[in-house]
């Protein structure tokens, strides 16, 4: 592959490049590292850069001008490359793919009624949000299918998504809930790998249903090794940033600016970063910058405001082909797409994007996927691209979240510890009857897979961690479906030993092509006396998986087990929690007690 690639540079339509004034008017500030600039951008510094700014005072009229060159001028100088034709955006769209709307939340349904009653008329909002239509996974003979498959997910988005719709007081739709993905959110506090060489240890709990007696759970947890801060390698990074009209509202562009800067505070002098944007047509606003300039990126980011509409297959485009020409072997090569998923101009197809950013992995450039905003929101593309480009997918509704993804999770959001990573459990017939996978709906993979080392699977970061339940039925336990009359159905009867499942785990180390195996028994060691004595780690994934399966309304859980039974059954599992999250899980819970469906 040819590592150094001439960057398209193409005029940016359709929004207004500015800077932001913020009040600080003195020259940059240093770090305790004279090397590293740094300080809050403004229209006095950011000029001293080379940036072009129009005073936030003046917006809404011709404003004040500002500083020399400009970063329209950039685009044609500043980088001053020509447009390869194998940079060419991906192929035309397609029809769109079928997906589910969300009911706009807190629209104005009646407004005849409305109006009769003297009320202001408004339009009632068209809400366009979309996402993968999952059905839950079904409960499994062990005698027909003794083994399942699924690669794994380390995305959190679907549990600050869920947060959004339920601190809005309604209740999220039901395919906006991923239940692995709530799980998942949350450190469990496994123990870590001894050594690189196997980054990952495998943990394991048998334990009681809480919400379906007769049944059992088995917890398993992937805890992947994390690197020392000298063990780091470089990052070589293109900030894609969405600046089309519809990331025109506060919870949007000015986050994804927010966001971005928490980023920024943990670059190092050896790291890289380029930004491109993309609206009606895809721009090169910031050429490779070190890390040392972090505010110089500041001020590349700071500059942009939204209009127009969303080319995002060009800017796709225009961010790999700059990450390849910063490209190094030795670092983290990535793409950071922020956006609301709302592409609308050029290819906007799901099928033909996956398949676009799927060729571009194998460069060995990945792309992680931040969402933002309601209304418009397309979750079935930040789950097509991130699942493709070997990334991860989360939402970001507060700067609390950017702050617990690119500060406190700053290593496992960015830098991977292994690639294609699958989970394979086997369950013994003497011991189990039935089982049933809770959530990973859209991960699941066939038995063959598992050993093919080209079918793509999940990434994990330094430091991450992955939790799958099962949820079975012993041997002899309540069954969901009458036996059959001719086939041979166990007992249990014979002596069946003392393992319950067998889990397999194959990984690859990044940019590997061949992976290594992990192998685990699930055993009557496993197993607590009661619930209560069964880990920390347990009991709170628990609570948060029957929080997620009552969201989306799941059969599987008992109609009596209730709101206040996960509080409880949570609560009684939160544990030091430093950051405070788990508490905030409570109240998300009671909350939910209490929300309206989004189509009242």
């Amino acid at each position: 592959m040819t590592r150094h690639l001439s960057v398209p540079v193409k005029s940016v339509c359709a929004f207004s490049i500015l800077l932001s004034a913020t009040a600080l008017s003195g020259v940059p500030a240093f770090a305790a590292n004279d090397d590293v600039i740094d300080g809050l951008p403004s229209a006095r510094t950011c000029a001293q850069l080379g940036f072009s700014t129009i005073d936030r005072d003046e917006e809404g009229g011709s404003g004040t001008r500002s500083g020399g060159g400009g970063i329209l001028r950039q685009l044609g100088t500043s980088l001053g490359l020509a447009a390869p034709e194998s940079v060419a955006p991906p192929p035309s769209p397609m029809p769109a793919q079928t997906a589910k709307s969300v009911p706009p939340t807190g629209a104005l349904t009646d407004s005849v009624a409305a109006a009769e009653q003297g009320e202001v008329y408004f339009e009632p909002l068209v809400d366009t949000e979309r996402y993968p239509d999952a059905t839950s996974n079904p409960i499994k003979q062990v005698a027909d299918e003794p083994v399942s498959t699924f690669s794994i997910d380390v995305d959190t988005a679907s549990y600050a998504n869920v947060r959004r719709f339920l601190n809005d007081g309604y209740l999220p739709p039901r395919d906006a809930v991923r239940v692995e993905e709530l799980i998942n959110y949350f450190d469990y506090g496994y123990e870590l790998p001894s050594s690189p060489d196997t980054p990952f240890a495998v943990h394991a709990t048998l334990a009681p249903s809480p919400w379906a007696p007769g049944k059992e759970i088995i917890h398993i947890g992937l805890q992947g090794y994390d690197l020392a801060p000298d063990e780091l390698p470089p990052l070589n990074l293109v900030f894609l940033m969405d600046v089309s009209g519809s990331m025109d509202d506060p919870s949007k562009l000015p986050l994804v600016q927010k966001a971005l800067n928490v980023l920024i505070d943990q670059l190092r002098p050896e790291d890289k970063v380029s930004i491109a944007v993309y609206a009606g047509a895809a721009g090169a606003v910031l050429e490779p910058t070190g890390g040392n300039m972090k505010l110089k990126i500041r001020c590349a980011v700071d500059a942009m405001r939204a209009g127009g509409s969303t080319a995002g297959g060009e800017g796709l485009a225009l961010a790999y082909a700059m990450a390849e020409q910063g490209f190094g072997d030795d670092a983290v090569n990535r793409v950071i797409l922020m956006t609301d998923g709302d592409f609308n101009v050029g290819i906007a197809d799901p099928e033909k994007l996956e398949d676009f950013v799927a060729e571009k992995r194998q460069t060995g450039v990945y792309l992680s996927v931040y969402g933002f905003g309601t209304g418009n929101y397309n979750d079935v593309m930040m789950q097509t691209l991130s699942q493709s480009g070997n990334g991860t997918a989360a939402y970001i509704d507060t700067l609390d979240e950017a702050h617990k993804l690119f500060r406190d999770d700053f290593s496992g959001s960015l830098f991977p510890i292994a690639d294609d990573v699958k989970i394979q459990v086997e369950f013994n017939p003497d011991r189990v009857a039935e089982y049933r996978l809770i959530g990973y709906e859209t991960r699941l993979l066939n038995r063959e897979d598992f050993n093919n080392d080209r079918v793509d699977a999940g990434e994990v970061g330094a430091g991450a961690s992955v939790t799958a339940l099962y949820e079975i039925t012993p041997v002899g336990g309540p069954l969901s479906a009458d036996p059959l009359r001719y086939q041979k159905v166990s007992t249990g009867a014979s002596d069946p030993g003392d393992e319950v499942a067998f889990v397999k785990v194959r990984y690859k180390l990044p940019g590997g092509n061949t992976s290594t195996l992990i192998e685990r028994p699930v055993t009557d060691a496993d197993r607590p006396a009661t619930l209560d004595a069964a880990p920390e780690a347990t009991r709170f994934a628990l609570a948060v998986a029957a929080y997620g399966q009552k969201l989306r309304g799941d059969p599987w859980l008992g109609a009596d087990y209730g709101w206040d039974d996960i509080v409880t059954l949570a609560k009684g599992a939160k544990g030091e929690d430093a950051f405070g999250l788990r508490a905030e899980f409570v109240k998300l819970v009671r909350a939910a007690g209490s929300a309206r469906s989004v189509n009242e």
